[in-house]
């Protein structure tokens, strides 16, 4: 049984999640995040913590070797589409090329897994709703191409060296931990659930509405919101699945189930008992219109099954969460 994990990026959103699932399994994970967006504090004391960038190959030579690891799980990224289209050079050098010159480290240091954290932002602006894995992808944004390019390197890399991996698409990672300590509340932060929560907590004025004359019901996009512990269940059932002789293939993380904007501005007002006022701002270049997934793959394969991604426990959770 594989337990030497290394979390590339486990200071941030999805991966300090991640840290915190294996400690609660019983591993020891070692992580290793810049901390450009990450906090250290949100790492799982249980975990080796090294302050560092995933394209440092001495420091990640060093890290391999000194602790015998076997699975690189790879969350290390930059992930605001908006941003990736008026900085793409951001996103091609931190999530590109950082990452091939991660992978050569890895590969030449023995390690014999990788996991990839990709994106439904692959896809593009797919319709009809839900998309599965042999969907077209045609990336509408930087961002998503960046995360495609890197599945492309991942798929030559197995062909030619004889790399295992497995790239996870999610679609919509929200929600915390339920103890509370850890969540999405960065200041900065875009991703809708947390943008609406950031109001409902008075720390914002308003929720930036972006769009309300897309080709749905009520005219906003249409998303798949899975429960970011539910994605972590994911990574380790597919480590499993690895382990066990499974073939390097990609996989879709989500529900099946698509909510409209609107809908989650409806969620975040029940479950927090707050009035959220909504500002009408124009849409943002690179925005899908709706992207909801077929995860049939992941379940059969893995065993996965969702345990926690109804919105009322997402919306929930991520409320429940340390909001200093």
């Amino acid at each position: 049984m594989i337990k030497n994990i290394l979390i590339l990026g486990g200071a941030g959103y999805i991966g300090s999640h991640m840290v915190q699932f294996l400690c609660d399994e019983g591993y020891a994970p070692v992580v290793l995040d810049d901390l450009s967006t990450g906090k250290q504090v949100n790492v799982n004391d249980k975990a080796i913590f090294y302050h560092g960038d995933i394209a440092d190959t001495t420091l990640l030579t060093e890290i391999i070797n000194k602790h015998a690891i076997q699975c690189v799980m790879h969350f290390a990224a930059s992930v605001k589409v908006g941003e990736s289209v008026t900085d793409p050079q951001k996103y091609y050098v931190n999530n590109v090329v950082k990452s091939i010159q991660m992978l050569d480290v890895i590969r030449k240091a023995g390690v014999e897994y990788v996991i990839f954290s990709s994106t439904a932002a692959v896809y593009g602006d797919q319709a009809p709703a839900p998309v599965n894995e042999e969907s077209p992808t045609a990336p509408i944004n930087p961002y998503g191409e960046s995360k495609l390019m890197v599945e492309k390197v991942l798929t030559d890399y197995h062909k030619a060296y004889g790399l295992k991996y497995a790239i996870m698409r999610y679609f919509n990672a929200a929600g915390a931990h339920e103890s509370g300590h850890i969540g999405a509340f960065a200041d900065d932060c875009t991703h809708l659930i947390p943008s609406l929560l950031k109001v409902a907590t008075g720390k914002r004025k308003s929720f930036k509405l972006f769009g309300d004359d897309y080709d749905t019901e009520d005219g906003t996009c249409i998303r798949d919101f899975v429960h970011v512990m539910d994605i972590c269940k994911a990574h380790l059932a597919t480590l499993n699945y690895l382990e066990n002789g499974g073939e390097s293939t990609v996989f879709n993380v989500g529900t099946g189930s698509g909510f409209s904007v609107k809908t989650m501005v409806d969620a975040a007002c029940k479950i927090t008992g707050k009035d959220i006022p909504v500002t009408l701002e124009p849409k943002r270049a690179g925005d899908a219109t709706i992207l909801v997934a077929d995860s049939t793959k992941l379940q059969k394969l893995c065993g996965w099954q969702m345990v926690k991604s109804s919105i009322d426990q997402i919306v929930g959770d991520a409320w429940g969460c340390d909001r200093s």
